[in-house]
């Protein structure tokens, strides 16, 4: 099972081998660390902690319980099915995911703050003309008298956003390890630097990864004989214009030649 902590930096545009563009979410994915392992014994669950984001202002508490690994701002917890495959002090970073893959990413909603019920809830609003004054955006009635309270659930103004969202089944474009990005179709929860929980479903889109992941040895022959192509071409028009040059060094040569002839004629 394949997981990791990452962080939204932007949205933007990727190009495949095909010339083909796909809008994709870049996530930075440092190296993440396990933490902390529960099992069924103790905590009655197998699950693994990962730790992610250095951050020196931790409290005492929090360095005490991630120890030697150091000091780390977020920690987030995922369910596995073995929680003795892993070890604590073990790095997990963006080398262990390809292109193709499909993943589920969790994350927040952009919050909006405190909305009325048109926003919040799309609500028509009432008739702009006829005696309506100041009740253009109101919520209206919200029951009789007699049960003398609000029933749960009914739809009024509040706090909107910052819900917690998964979307699945998100493709992921390109792998970047050197830089720990990795770039996935589509658009992801949160604004800009929130933090994610990416949980690979173990599937692959083989056609598209073809055409974002790097070249294959098929491609590398192509690259080659079009390098080969090109080099010849260079050649071909080095030798041309030193050829053009050999016949205009020639030619005034001759020249000279042919005006010292008229001049002991004449």
């Amino acid at each position: 099972m394949k997981f990791i902590i990452g962080k939204k930096i932007e949205m933007t545009s990727v190009f495949g081998h095909s010339g083909r563009m796909i809008a994709a979410t870049r996530i930075k994915v440092n190296p993440n660390f396990v933490s902390q392992i529960k099992t069924k014994e103790k905590e009655g669950y197998e699950a693994v902690q990962l730790a992610f984001d250095k951050n020196k202002k931790i409290k005492k508490p929090q360095k005490g319980h991630l120890g030697k690994i150091g000091s780390y701002g977020v920690l987030k917890e995922f369910r596995v099915d073995k929680s003795s495959d892993f070890k604590v002090g073990q790095e997990v970073n963006a080398s262990i995911f390809e292109t193709g893959e499909i993943v589920n990413i969790m994350g927040f909603s952009k919050g909006k703050g405190f909305q009325g019920v048109v926003k919040r809830h799309g609500f028509k609003g009432a008739p702009a003309t006829h005696g309506t004054k100041d009740q253009l955006r109101m919520p209206g009635s919200i029951g009789p008298t007699g049960p003398a309270h609000v029933f749960k659930g009914t739809r009024m103004p509040g706090r909107m956003g910052h819900d917690q969202v998964t979307v699945r089944n998100l493709e992921i474009i390109k792998v970047n390890k050197k830089s720990n990005e990795i770039f996935v179709k589509g658009a992801v929860p949160g604004p800009r630097h929130q933090i994610l929980k990416i949980v690979a479903t173990g599937n692959k889109n083989e056609k598209n990864a073809s055409d974002f992941d790097s070249p294959t040895e098929a491609n590398k022959g192509q690259e080659e004989t079009n390098d080969k192509k090109k080099d010849n071409k260079a050649e071909n028009k080095s030798t041309s214009t030193k050829a053009s040059t050999n016949k205009k060094e020639e030619k005034t040569k001759e020249k000279p030649q042919k005006d010292s002839k008229e001049k002991k004629e004449k």
